[in-house]
């Protein structure tokens, strides 16, 4: 900073009010402020500008600096006097105020750094001119210490009434990755927590006060999902309690209570009837208390019971902290995160250890489909590993279950079908043989009832068979897994389509007691461009589909793939692969950056020869009648920041495309930033096959003729602690509900569906008691020296070389070695081991291949 500006406005200040004393109260925290302090006021000394007779002028005035003890109460000014007068920092009853009676009784002017710093400014431009800087009421700058979950950190000047967006996005530079900003925090410790969704907001003192936060001291700390926000309350409470003075009862106390109740509601002890105590304390403490610490210390508390009061439900209903802080309610993170909720740490540890085979049993317990998964799920448990979140790289979790499911046989685990009452079993009937209906087949015949599937496709499978490609997951391991789940109490029915072969009413009609609705996602959205239904353009799910399950392959020439997520991917790298394709074009409208596929698959298209056109948009498409009859080379191109506008049509064939390229503007309700066309900027693309891959939805139109509750996307309404729908006994989830979803949550629908269905059948209460499950099993850590800790490095799997990927659809990636997966192993933090380590040794005597039930 600079104090010769702090140091000319008191000189300014005391030639207008006559003091003859200044004082720079400094906390003793900042020893190079204070530095900078003392040489300041030594070379201002030195010029003349302080002392008895400053620049020759009957002016007497000398400024000192006192260090304060660091208590956060003395930034009350009658606080701060007491400190500066040699005695404990607290607040004492106004009036009389300090300017009639301050320091030592004499009358003191008190004022903030910054404000003295801007006298200099104001005096030698004039008051018009610093005024016209800001908004009314709040005119001139303010400095904020811009910290927290951000790209750039750092001090920052802005105008007052700068947009919060502005100073987030622009200056920040926005979050780190890919993890949306949650909130912002203001004005210190005491200050309120402000949603994203209020970031348009200018900022003020009057309008952060509207808001629930403050000014105060110029704090901004950003916070992303990964922030929770009942510990952010509960950590700026335990700050305020403890720094609170004490002469206030309501203050004392009230900090000290709120704090507890927060402390209850992240321990899983909390009860819905604490969030209106804690409000109420809030307002009391706000209301009662005497000086701007204790009125202001309830603005985390009131602005987060405000503004996330979602969360807090969720800590108390459901026991869960969405952001993984509270470590009661999670557990070990990698678990936590797993949809089917395995335990990562266990099979991890296991690894290490060579025992494969038990990895496998406790992979396949929590998972019907590990091969599958092993493959394409999306590893929520690496990203929410404690070692990658910490700054690290993640434990690589999915190479890990791929090496032990491609080593052990499915065979030893053996699954057990509960014995039914009566030796009736009850009929239920499931629709869609993807991986949420057979899960739940799956689940639901263990548990001991009689479950036919139908399925609309001639196999099993969903989009597991239909949608991905071959060299992502092989056809052979999906028919294999799909075999080790049938049973005597499963039985597959192929080629039977809802609404045309068989009703919901007449499924009950035929005796059975519960239907499961688990169709998919398998229609694509229209771009909506007139020319969409010529000859050579498709929808991403026909172009799949048939291929994967007819062999024809629809591409030819110069294909365009319009779309960014893994749907676009997976058509564009199929299309590579068909034999008269030369080129292939995916075209996005945001950046790469803003893609939602997978990276890694972003990063094997780009390596395939994909082009991908970034920042365009299609505005009209083109058609020809004759075929490319040379290819120019094999390869998918990426074109981002375009857009498609148009579609023209010649001879009933596609010639190509016409797309505008865009900009980025502001977020959108996605996160991301909404493309914004740019005129001017149209282009040509010529092509002769254009795959739609924009996104999918259900095809449910026939369900809300069977009397579903349909929403505008095609899915159905389901009560989402139970998967029930409108109808008695009619259950719905995986993609049907959710719209296009991963593998993963697809299954933990279906096992979360199986078991209320059994529930139903039984009688029961449908929802199941919500719980915490922390790790009980003890497995002994390894023994990791610190060199091997700091040279090792996140496990990489082999990938089949470009060169053998062109025109065959083998497998790409291959297992990790047994040496690279028990290594990786031993990068493993074991976060588990909070829970399990201190009462190993009360249960050493049942160990049972290296694993103590705790």
């Amino acid at each position: 900073g600079n104090p010769h500006a702090i140091i000319e406005g008191m000189i300014i200040a005391a030639a207008g009010t006559g003091a003859t004393r200044g004082i720079i109260y400094v906390r003793s925290e900042y020893p190079l402020a204070i530095k900078h302090c003392q040489i300041a006021l030594r070379q201002a000394r030195g010029m003349g500008l302080l002392g008895d007779s400053i620049l020759g002028a009957a002016i007497r005035f000398d400024v000192d600096i006192v260090r304060g003890a660091g208590a956060f109460v003395c930034g009350e000014e009658t606080a701060l006097i007491r400190s500066i007068e040699g005695r404990m920092g607290e607040p004492r009853q106004r009036p009389p105020y300090p300017i009639a009676k301050g320091i030592f009784g004499a009358p003191t002017c008190i004022n903030n750094v910054e404000t003295l710093a801007n006298v200099p400014l104001i005096i030698r431009n004039g008051a018009g001119a610093f005024a016209v800087i800001g908004i009314e009421r709040n005119t001139g700058t303010k400095i904020f210490s811009l910290v927290g979950k951000i790209r750039n950190t750092g001090l920052v000047e802005v105008p007052l009434g700068t947009p919060i967006k502005d100073v987030v996005y622009e200056i920040g530079g926005g979050p780190i990755g890919k993890t949306r900003v949650k909130a912002v925090q203001t004005g210190g410790p005491s200050g309120g927590c402000i949603p994203a969704a209020q970031f348009d907001l200018p900022i003020s003192y009057d309008s952060l006060a509207k808001v629930g936060s403050i000014m105060g001291s110029g704090g901004m700390i950003v916070m992303d999902e990964n922030t929770c926000m009942v510990d952010v309350a509960k950590y700026f409470m335990n700050f305020l309690k403890d720094e609170s003075c004490g002469k206030c009862l309501t203050c004392r106390k009230g900090t000290q209570r709120m704090y507890e109740i927060l402390e209850d509601i992240t321990l899983g002890k909390g009860t819905l009837a604490h969030l209106d105590l804690l409000e109420e304390l809030a307002l009391v403490v706000k209301d009662t208390t005497m000086c701007g610490l204790g009125q202001s210390a309830p603005n985390p508390v009131l602005s987060t019971l405000r503004y996330f009061r979602e969360e807090y439900r969720r800590h108390i209903v459901d026991k869960r902290c969405d952001a993984f802080v509270c470590r009661n309610l999670v557990g070990a993170p990698c678990q936590a995160a797993c949809p089917v909720d395995t335990e990562p740490w266990r099979y991890v540890a296991l690894i290490e250890q060579g025992q494969y085979e038990q990895a496998y049993r406790i992979i396949r317990q929590a998972n019907p489909f590990p091969a599958v998964s092993a493959r394409v799920c999306d590893r929520k448990c690496e990203h929410r590993c404690t070692l990658g979140v910490g700054g690290g790289e993640s434990i690589a979790v999915r190479a890990m279950k791929r090496f032990v499911t491609d080593r052990v046989d499915p065979a030893v685990y053996r699954p057990e079908i509960r014995p039914t009452r009566n030796g009736r079993a009850k009929k239920a009937a499931i629709v869609g043989a993807g991986p949420a209906g057979l899960a739940a087949a799956h689940d639901l015949s263990l548990l001991g009832h009689k479950v036919t599937v139908f399925e609309a496709e001639r196999e099993p499978g969903g989009m597991l068979i239909s949608s991905l490609p071959a060299y992502r997951l092989p056809r052979e391991i999906v028919r294999g897994e799909i075999a080790t789940l049938m049973n005597k109490n499963i039985a597959v029915k192929c080629g039977v389509v809802l609404g045309r072969n068989l009703t919901i009413q007449g499924l009950l009609g035929q005796g059975f007691k519960a239907i499961f609705l688990a169709m998919g996602a398998h229609e694509s959205w229209r771009l909506d461009l007139e020319g969409e239904d010529v000859a050579g353009i498709y929808p991403s799910m026909q172009f799949l589909k048939a291929f994967n399950l007819q062999g024809e392959e629809l591409a030819r020439g110069h294909v365009g793939i319009v779309g960014g997520g893994n749907s676009a991917v997976d058509a564009a790298r199929v299309a590579l692969r068909q034999k008269n394709v030369t080129q292939v074009t995916l075209l996005y409208r945001r950046t790469r950056d803003e893609m939602p596929a997978y990276e890694e698959e972003v990063e094997a298209a780009l390596e395939e020869g994909v082009t991908i056109e970034t920042l365009v948009s299609p505005v009209k498409i083109r058609v020809r009648q004759e075929e490319i009859e040379t290819a120019i080379r094999e390869g998918v191109e990426l074109e981002t920041l375009v857009s498609p506008i148009r579609i023209c049509s010649r001879e009933g064939r596609l010639v190509g495309i016409e797309c505008i390229r865009n900009r980025l503007g502001d977020l959108d309700a996605s996160g991301r930033r909404r493309p914004i066309p740019v005129p001017g900027t149209e282009f040509m693309l010529p092509l002769d096959t254009l795959i739609v891959a924009i996104g999918e939805r259900p095809q449910s139109e026939p369900l809300a003729s069977m009397g579903l509750e349909i929403d505008r996307s095609g899915r159905v309404r389901v009560d989402p602690k139970t998967l029930a729908t409108t109808m008695e006994g009619v259950f719905a989830g995986g993609d049907l509900v959710t719209g296009p979803n991963t593998v993963i949550d697809a299954i933990a629908a279906g096992k979360k569906v199986a078991h209320v269905i059994d529930r139903y059948l039984r009688g029961e209460p449908l929802a199941e008691p919500p719980g915490v499950k922390l790790p009980s099993v003890f497995i002994e850590p390894a023994s990791v020296n610190e060199r091997e800790i700091e040279h090792a490095t996140r496990a990489i799997p082999p990938v089949l070389p470009v060169k053998k990927r062109r025109k065959n659809f083998n497998e790409i990636e291959m297992p990790l070695s047994e040496a690279q997966a028990r290594a990786e192993a031993r990068r493993c933090l074991r976060c588990d081991l909070a829970f399990t380590q201190d009462r190993a040794a009360m249960c050493a005597s049942s160990a049972v291949n290296g694993e103590q039930d705790v």
